[in-house]
């Protein structure tokens, strides 16, 4: 029974280690990958037209016209408004270490207090859960904390 209870929390520890995206999170960040390409193509495409109307209107403004002899000098030296844009890099969807780290904690925990407490499994798992989760939630925030001092000093 010890060993089927030390297989099943070797095994349940294994795979909620496991950070490979399910097969469905695939398709759809495939799916988001294409949406993204197709409208970074189009926003060139826009831009290119812009730019192109830009010299036309330049061109016409600048374009030799009659030559009308008088006093005054009536040019237009005026430059077309640059544009800026500005990209943002999108943050990595995903499970927080926080997160990840209860569930691995809780699933862990539950197993271990099972195994642990043989007069009451179910109460040994109940503690078990509680005090992995939290363990684990402790652990996951420690390295967030360390990872957004990370790159608060890189962004400086």
């Amino acid at each position: 029974m010890k060993q089927l209870f030390l297989s099943l929390a070797t095994i349940v520890t294994l795979f909620a280690c496991n950070n490979k995206p399910s097969q469905e999170e695939a398709i759809e960040a495939a799916k988001q990958a294409a949406v993204d390409s197709v409208n970074a193509v189009n926003e060139v495409k826009q831009r290119t037209i812009d730019s192109m109307e830009t010299v036309k209107n330049i061109r016409g403004k600048n374009a030799p016209a009659t030559v009308h002899h008088s006093s005054g000098s009536n040019a237009d030296n005026s430059a077309p408004a640059a544009t800026t844009t500005t990209t943002t890099t999108e943050k990595k969807k995903g499970w927080s270490h926080t997160a990840k780290g209860a569930v691995v904690g809780a699933g862990t925990g539950a197993v271990t207090g099972a195994i642990l407490n043989k007069n009451d499994r179910l109460k040994g798992a109940a503690i078990g859960t509680v005090v992995g989760a939290g363990a684990g939630a402790g652990i996951g925030a420690i390295v967030d904390a360390q990872k957004k001092k990370k790159e608060a000093a890189k962004q400086q």
